[in-house]
């Protein structure tokens, strides 16, 4: 009886201290899944004493020293910069890209916007165009081979022009800035249920087609990227915004209706191949 007593204080002394330190011990369910010719299942894993001042990605870290402490094999996810910068961190958390936060990415979400014994799904980006490499990873190169179809601007080497030798209207160069901001995370693709990429796509095309720069290729481009895009099987879009609201950069779908209007006066009136 003495030796219970001493054990059910010695938990509640545990369970007071995590309390006042206002730690964490939550559930993670994870996607795990070797690769994409082999189906995946959930599987649990505790996360305990998790600081509320943790990010994300900082937690899965804690929860994969453990894995391997335990000679488990550890979760695979993406990550870079750690800064909401490069756009690698992509995972699908609790049914929203990026996480219960706006405008902001995986790794920039703390783990203050969860609470104590609260369940967290976690999952990769769900898309034909983006397999699974494992676990929590997938592989968004489709991104680049659209951005290699026509995402540039063809100049002349020679020197460095002045910064100001070409006159743009500050609202174009800060709506050209704002479509450049798209980080290519791929949040877009995710929240569509028809897993389309026309939101990154009409960035890239927009923050060219505003600029004096971008005009003499202008609708070779937006031809040649909307094909790239089609080719890697994207969806088409639903019209829904799904899109912009989970953007982490809040691009806006007016960038859609640019490139749509730019790819039917290329098809029906400038009549230039890509």
């Amino acid at each position: 009886m003495l030796s219970h007593i001493q054990t059910v204080n010695s938990k509640l002394t545990t369970a007071n201290c995590i309390h006042m330190s206002g730690n964490m011990n939550l559930t993670l369910k994870v996607w795990r899944q070797p690769n994409n010719d082999t189906k995946g299942s959930f599987v649990n894993y505790p996360a305990q004493n998790i600081s509320p001042d943790m990010s994300f990605l900082e937690m899965l870290d804690v929860v994969n020293e453990d894995l391997v402490k335990k000679g488990e094999d550890p979760i695979h996810f993406d990550h870079d910069c750690r800064e909401g910068i490069c756009g690698m961190c992509s995972l699908h958390i609790n049914g929203r890209p990026h996480g219960p936060k706006q405008a902001i990415t995986t790794c920039q979400l703390h783990m203050r916007s969860f609470k104590d014994d609260q369940t967290i799904t976690i999952e990769p980006w769900r898309a034909t165009a983006f397999p699974v490499i494992k676990d929590l990873a997938v592989d968004r190169s489709a991104f680049d081979r659209i951005q290699r179809a026509g995402g540039f601007i063809s100049v002349n080497t020679g020197g460095v022009p002045d910064a100001n030798a070409i006159a743009i209207p500050k609202p174009v160069a800060d709506e050209a800035f704002n479509s450049a901001t798209c980080i290519g995370c791929g949040a877009c693709v995710a929240a569509c249920k028809n897993a389309s990429a026309m939101l990154f796509v009409s960035a890239k095309v927009s923050q060219m087609a505003l600029l004096p720069q971008g005009q003499p290729e202008r609708y070779k481009r937006v031809q040649a990227m909307v094909a790239q895009m089609d080719e890697e099987g994207f969806g088409s879009c639903t019209n829904t915004g799904a899109c912009e609201a989970e953007c982490p950069k809040e691009i806006k779908i007016t960038n859609i209706a640019r490139m749509n209007r730019d790819f039917f006066t290329a098809k029906f009136f400038k009549q230039e191949e890509a």
